[in-house]
């Protein structure tokens, strides 16, 4: 595949590109397959194609909230934000947050990117009252509701977030005229949770891709589990 933003094999390793059971309508354009075992993959060229739409997009603005509620994209958000000169709130949003200036954490960002546009819903209520555009990370079960640009990726696995939140991060810089080249990015991509890729003289024996999908799909449910109960717990009564 030519013009990518990491090599291919990042992206797969990653998980990036793997999906749900479920899949809504709205992202079935973004389906290159549906597994034996019910799982989508998400078309790889065009996951490609949304960060760097997304990246370019985001980095007209000086005041980027990036939001998550879930536990795996915590260390990936506040780097991004940090690189970006942004800010990130991980974890519970309160309500107010971009709607009432009394409240002590009231912020007027001039974009949000959320990384699940159903757990960070109360985000983009407010966003969308204050006209303030969504970016958001979309896995298959996401829809596009109130969002302004999707990015059809795995946004459940840490190891994915963590290389969707670098690449962003640098491809921002790039567009703002920070980073000349992909060589200058100062921050590497454990500091957003992500793995660095073996040296050649380390590399072991390498993973098959149903080991891959495997661990993915393993961590995914996982977080899917942590998010639900989070969910249940907040819930009043």
């Amino acid at each position: 595949m030519a013009n990518m933003l990491v090599d291919k094999n990042d992206y797969l390793t990653a998980g990036v590109h793997i999906g749900m059971k479920t899949c809504m309508p709205c992202m079935k354009r973004f389906v290159y397959k549906i597994r034996d075992d019910g799982l989508a993959v998400f078309n790889l060229a065009m996951v490609n194609d949304r960060i760097k739409v997304a990246s370019s997009f985001l980095s007209g603005f000086g005041r980027i909230l990036v939001v998550s509620r879930k536990e795996n994209a915590g260390q990936a958000i506040r780097k991004f934000a940090e690189a970006v000169e942004g800010r990130a709130i991980a974890g519970r949003f309160s309500p107010g947050t971009l709607t009432n200036p009394s409240y002590k954490g009231f912020y007027e960002p001039e974009v949000i990117v959320v990384v699940d546009p159903l757990i960070d819903e109360q985000a983009i209520k407010e966003a969308k009252k204050k006209r303030i555009p969504v970016v958001a990370l979309c896995d298959t079960f996401n829809t596009v509701k109130d969002v302004d640009l999707s990015i059809p990726v795995n946004n459940n696995g840490k190891k994915s977030l963590g290389l969707i939140f670098w690449i962003m991060a640098r491809e921002i810089l790039k567009e703002r005229g920070k980073v000349k080249r992909t060589a200058d990015f100062k921050y590497s991509l454990t500091d957003f949770g992500g793995e660095e890729a073996k040296e050649a003289g380390e590399a072991k024996e390498a993973p098959s891709a149903s080991d891959i999908i495997e661990g993915v799909v393993e961590e995914m449910e996982k977080a899917a589990k942590k998010s639900l109960k989070r969910e249940a717990e907040a819930k009043p009564g």
